[in-house]
Parts: structure tokens; sequence; C-alpha cells
């Protein structure tokens, strides 16, 4: 019998829209829209219960590092600007490391663009090995030499699709990593210069005439000091 009566068609029970007069109030709130807005209502009015508690049981000696650290703009608690929070052996440790960071994925990426750079010479017909022959007159080397030009000669060999697009991938992959390392490698120079900047010693800016070639680059000098 259940089977029979899952048979029968049944009319689909509509939800009850928002009338014509009330349309400008926009959709009907529907019983689970009004559970989540309850909830959230409840919530935030627990939340003010709780601050009042606390605002009533304040003890009015208690006492805050923050209050002398901090200051209020436009109503919201700022922490005041440290200045020198760390001493200059402590700046010069971190930059110490970040250099050292930099510097690793730098390295890093030099090493994956010569892996990348191997794979796709390989791929491309030019193989990274190199072999060897002798011939015993000039003949013989010269067959061999139009062997091995018939061997590397990839235009003869029609490339797959699905291969050709891998290495168009791969070739911009290629770019990108070059690009990336350029820019780390000028990052590592600009934070050594920085770093040797903070050390101690008499040091000058040279002026461009001073310059064999001037590249627009600043070139410093420091003062020699006699060691004792």
């Amino acid at each position: 019998m259940s089977s029979l009566r899952n048979a029968i068609p049944r009319p689909a029970h509509k939800e009850r829209s928002q009338p014509q007069a009330r349309k400008r109030y926009g959709l009907l709130e529907k019983h689970k829209d009004y559970v989540i807005r309850a909830n959230a209502y409840h919530k935030k009015q627990e939340t003010l219960k709780i601050l009042r508690q606390k605002a009533a049981f304040k003890n009015p000696d208690e006492f805050n590092f923050k209050m002398i650290n901090s200051k209020t703009v436009d109503g919201y608690h700022r922490p005041k600007d440290e200045v020198n929070k760390y001493s200059a052996e402590e700046l010069m440790i971190m930059k110490t490391q970040d250099i050292g960071y930099v510097f690793q994925k730098w390295q890093s990426e030099k090493n994956k663009i010569d892996k990348l750079t191997a794979s796709l010479q390989c791929t491309g017909g030019q193989s990274s090995r190199r072999h060897v022959y002798y011939a015993e007159d000039r003949e013989e080397a010269r067959e061999l030499e139009l062997q091995g030009r018939s061997k590397s000669d990839i235009s003869a060999i029609e490339i797959p699709k699905d291969i050709k697009k891998k290495m168009d991938r791969s070739y911009r992959d290629l770019e990108a990593r070059k690009s990336r390392a350029k820019d780390l490698e000028k990052l590592y120079t600009d934070m050594s210069m920085q770093k040797e900047l903070q050390k101690k010693g008499r040091k000058r800016k040279l002026l461009d005439d001073e310059l064999l070639n001037p590249n627009g680059k600043p070139v410093y000098k420091w003062r020699a000091d006699r060691k004792r």
C-alpha cells in the first residue's frame, strides 16, 4: 500500500510569499530566518550583560600598564609608538636573520632555474650529455657531424599538442622564476648595503664624478682605520 500511496501525484506545498501590498519590505521572513535573527539578538544581549557586570564590579584603584602605554584616538585605544624598542645589537641580529632568509630563497630559486633549464634543453632536443666520437679521417668526421645534426634537428619532428602545452607552461614558469630571482638578488644587495651602513666607521657617498662607471646606484667609501 505504501508503494501505491507514493505513486499517486500530490500537490506541491509552496511557501507563502510576500503579499503584493508589502512588496516594498522585501522578502517575507520565514521561521528559520527568525530563529537565526533571534539567536544573534540573544547572543548580543548576553555579551552586553557580561560587560555591564564587569563595569559594575570594576575596582577603581585597578592599574594596567596599557593605561600609560596607550592613548585614545577618536574613541579607540591606540598603542603609543615604541621608538627605541630594540637596541642596535638586536636590530643587527634581526637584519642578519632577514638577509640569511632572503639569500636562502635566492639560492633556492637559482637551483630551480638550473633544473628547469636542463629539463627544457633535454625536451627541446638539445641533449644535456655530450658524446665524443673519434674519426680516423676527415670524411668519417664529416659523416659523424651530419648524423649528429640530423639527430638534433627537431624541426622535422612533430611535437604533440599536450607536450607542447606543457613546454610552453614550463617556459612561462622559467621566465617568472628568473624575474623572481632577479628581484631577490636586488633585495639581498640592498639589505646587505643597509647592514654595512649600520656598522661603525666613517664613510661617505661617492659622487658620480668620482666613479669610473656610474650606473645610478649609490657607492660608499669607508675611511681606513688603523688596527692596533
